[in-house]
């Protein structure tokens, strides 16, 4: 289930934790961006509502953060490949 205020699965890790990695900071630079995405994608592939988080994710075409283990650059390519 998905927390329509937030756009992150209800149940799923990113919910506590360190939510930081999922969202990009002001100024962040490029190497930080890399290594947050990374650490953010990490959670994601053990996290049990990842799918349904990245289909709410493309289907909805949330612009920001890290989603069902694919970051917004990922998302934009695989929805303009659709």
């Amino acid at each position: 289930m998905l927390d329509a205020r937030h756009d992150a699965p209800l149940d799923g890790p990113c919910r506590s934790g360190a939510r930081d990695v999922f969202e990009p900071a002001v100024n962040e630079r490029a190497e930080a961006v890399r290594e947050r995405e990374e650490a953010a994608k990490a959670v994601c592939h053990r996290c049990p509502v990842r799918l349904p988080c990245r289909r709410h994710a493309l289907a909805d075409r949330i612009p920001h953060g890290v989603r069902g283990g694919l970051t917004p650059d990922e998302r934009h390519l695989l929805l303009a490949n659709t």
